[in-house]
Parts: structure tokens; C-alpha cells; sequence
């Protein structure tokens, strides 16, 4: 009798492009199929991004006008910010843990801090842009200091103050990443797992969530600092 013919195999279901033994770059399903986990991703991201350059604008506001006052310790602010700046995060983040715990604050100080060499500089530099006619005709008018800072000189710093809160925002949307290392980092979690795993389509659906996050914040400010400052961009 003779032997039958084997069977054709039965042809593979089609499998995600995201799945293992595709794993595609450039994968619209992974959008798809993924866009809860994406999208809280992108919420804790942003959170941890405002919050982090607030409490940073908070910090620096009180630290340029002591700078600015005391001449003496101004280098010791300034040197200060920036040694806080050259602290990798691997180091501070851990060193913040025994006080705040493996939590979200810990993510939020830590950038808080790094945002001070950004805008505690160009706070400094928009109030001593000022100029001294200014001061003296705010100060014959009346005005005492407080009023003059509020009234008249944080007005007319707006435009570098703000030039560098852009900066900062900018710079701690790609340094929230970092807060994957206490498991609050956004998207930072995502691009760690991708990276861990080889996950093609998570790590460039991350990467480009984190871009598309900075451009927006960054929108956002121009458009306040316009608002804010309608005198800068309506000459001529």
C-alpha cells in the first residue's frame, strides 16, 4: 500500500506587526491596540513635566532675588544650580528616595532641581535687564520695592523669563524619561520596557510621544508668553 502524502501545513495566522517574530518599527496597531497605555503614559509624563518646572519656577523666582541683592553669595546660587545639574539622576533620584520614597514627588523634586540652572540664570538676567530709568521713574511715582517688582520689573523680565522656562520645560520633558528608574517616568517607563524587550513599535510610539509632548508644552508658553507680553511682538 503505498504512503500518503504528508499534509500541507496549515498556513500561520497573521500575526500584529507588533508581535514578536514581526516586531516592525512602524506599527499602527500597536497605536490601536495600545492607545490606553499610551495615553496615560503621555498624562503622567506631562504631569510630572508641569509640576516639576513649577516647583522649579517657585524655587528660582526667591533664589534670583536674593542673588540679586546679595552680591556676594549671587556665585554661590548660580555655581549651586549648576553642580545640582551635573548630578547624574542614577545618583540623585536615590538620594531623594530615604525622604520622599519611591513615588511620583521624588521624580518632581529631582527635575525641580535640575530646571534651576535654567531658570534661575535667566530670571537673574531679565530683572538686571530692567532698566535703571525705569526703577527711578517707578520710584519716584511711589511705587515701594514690592510693588516695583511686581508692577514693574517682573513685567518687563517676562520675555527672558520665559525664554527660559521654555527651555527648561523643553529639557524636562526628555529628562522625565529618567523617572523610570523609580518606576515614574511616564513615558520613560514605556522606552525602558521597549529598550529591555527589543519592542520595536513601543520604544518609537514612546520616542515620538515624548517629541510631539514638547512641541505642545512649548506651543503652549509661546502662546501665554504672547498673551502675557503682547508688547514684544506687536512692533512695527
Amino acid at each position: 500500500m503505498p504512503l500518503s502524502a504528508p499534509l500541507p501545513a496549515a498556513a500561520p495566522p497573521d500575526l500584529p506587526c507588533y508581535s514578536l517574530p514581526v516586531n516592525d518599527w512602524w506599527c499602527p496597531a500597536y497605536l490601536h491596540d495600545r492607545q490606553d497605555l499610551l495615553i496615560a503614559a503621555t498624562k503622567e509624563h506631562a504631569q510630572i513635566t508641569v509640576l516639576s518646572v513649577l516647583l522649579g519656577l517657585l524655587i528660582a523666582l526667591p533664589l534670583s532675588l536674593l542673588a540679586r541683592r546679595l552680591a556676594p553669595i549671587e556665585s554661590l546660587i548660580l555655581g549651586g544650580s549648576t553642580i545640582i545639574y551635573t548630578i547624574p539622576s542614577l545618583a540623585l533620584f536615590p538620594l531623594l528616595v530615604p525622604f520622599t520614597g519611591i513615588s511620583k514627588t521624588t521624580v518632581v523634586i529631582g527635575l525641580a532641581l535640575y530646571t534651576l540652572t535654567i531658570l534661575v540664570r535667566n530670571t537673574l538676567a531679565g530683572l538686571r535687564a530692567v532698566p535703571d530709568e525705569v526703577r527711578e521713574s517707578a520710584a519716584g511715582m511711589g511705587y515701594g520695592s514690592t510693588r516695583l517688582l511686581i508692577k514693574v520689573e517682573l513685567p518687563l523680565a517676562l520675555p527672558v523669563i520665559m525664554a527660559g522656562l521654555r527651555v527648561a520645560t523643553v529639557s524636562t520633558v526628555a529628562l522625565t524619561t529618567i523617572g523610570s528608574i523609580v518606576a515614574y517616568g511616564g513615558l520613560g517607563n514605556l522606552l525602558a520596557e521597549g529598550v529591555r524587550q527589543n519592542f520595536k513599535a513601543q520604544i518609537l510610539a514612546a520616542s515620538l510621544l515624548c517629541v510631539l509632548l514638547a512641541l505642545v508644552l512649548d506651543l503652549v508658553l509661546m502662546a501665554l508668553q504672547r498673551v502675557m507680553t503682547p508688547w514684544t511682538w506687536r512692533r512695527g
